[in-house]
């Protein structure tokens, strides 16, 4: 036989290539159906279980590509998840509470971690020679905090408070934490709330000494950071809001277990930028996946005592079930 005569006619040859391509392409992996993420955080331990869920793979094997953006204060993550430039991030409850307070429609999909009395590398630190020694030698003094309305500078005033001390007689100046030790040494601060290695390195070099780990008197268990998104786009993705709240859960799990001390480490030098012999003795702060509506009623009781809120804020509807 002449092979010739087998020889298909260009246009259904084409028009079997064509479908063959598109077969193909059906056994393949489906790429297009990967939901990008960029997430916002800050340069505090409370995000390990997110940075551990995104090098341990728990988003990728769910279908997300979890993209981590460092952000230098904590107070400019609502903005930037509403203007579409983070599709998540974790603001300190405070900050998000006050967002939705003040119009933004955003909602909480799990957390970060929680404060304990245990933990003790969140505190002030006071510049050496200052004799800021008692919560009343703070009174008229210019005091830094990572971000106003957060949850440093939240905390830090109701302490104040319960001391008996008007807050509103200190100079609270906002201040990135990378910044914190050379702004105690310049002189340009009094004192700084602070922690982890941030707070090492000023008491390391005798720029400053620890004046105070005043988060001891609050109470266990309550979130330090909340996981956002809008609600728009929860709803637009629900399968990936689900899908992100589950590898933190998983990314939390990775933290908590001693025998990866050393890769949580690891990941602290990777994106929180914490030198590696801070890194190694750093104390990691407890990972709280899961945000519950008491634990949000917590902050916003805290927040009215301090003239915080202007409006009242359906809770129940501020966490993605």
């Amino acid at each position: 036989m002449n092979p010739r005569q087998f020889t298909l006619p260009g246009t259904r040859r084409q028009a079997l290539a064509t479908l063959a391509a598109a077969t193909a392409a059906l056994a393949l992996p489906a790429r297009s159906q990967t939901t990008k993420i960029a997430f916002g955080y800050t340069a505090v331990g409370d995000f390990l279980s997110v940075l551990a869920a995104v090098e341990q793979g728990y988003f990728t094997k769910r279908g997300l590509e979890v993209e981590p953006k460092f952000i230098p204060l904590n107070s400019t993550i609502p903005a930037a998840i509403q203007a579409g430039s983070l599709q998540i991030g974790g603001p300190t409850p405070s900050v998000f509470l006050q967002s939705v307070d003040g119009g933004l429609d955003q909602v909480v999909l799990a957390g970060g971690g929680v404060l304990s009395k245990t933990y003790t590398e969140i505190g002030v630190a006071a510049r050496a020679g200052s004799g800021i020694k008692t919560p009343q030698d703070f009174v008229g003094k210019k005091v830094g905090v990572p971000g106003l309305g957060a949850l440093l500078h939240v905390t830090f005033r109701q302490w104040l408070k319960v001391n008996g001390v008007d807050w509103r007689k200190v100079n609270f100046i906002e201040t990135p934490f990378p910044q914190h030790a050379d702004l105690i040494r310049g002189g340009s601060i009094d004192a700084v709330v602070t922690g982890g290695p941030f707070m090492a390195r000023i008491v390391e070099t005798g720029t400053g000494y620890v004046a105070s780990y005043y988060t001891t008197f609050l109470g266990d268990g309550q979130p330090t950071i909340v996981h956002v998104a809008t609600r728009e786009w929860v709803k637009a993705n629900p399968a990936a809001a689900k899908a992100f709240a589950q590898g933190v859960v998983e990314g939390a799990a990775f933290v908590s277990n001693p025998k990866n001390d050393a890769a949580v480490r690891e990941y602290a030098v990777k994106y929180l930028k914490t030198p590696a012999p801070a890194a190694a003795k750093m104390q990691i702060s407890p990972p709280g996946a899961v945000v519950t509506e008491k634990q949000l009623n917590w902050w916003v009781a805290l927040m009215k005592e301090q003239d915080m809120l202007k409006t009242t804020l359906n809770v129940p509807q501020l966490i993605v079930k």
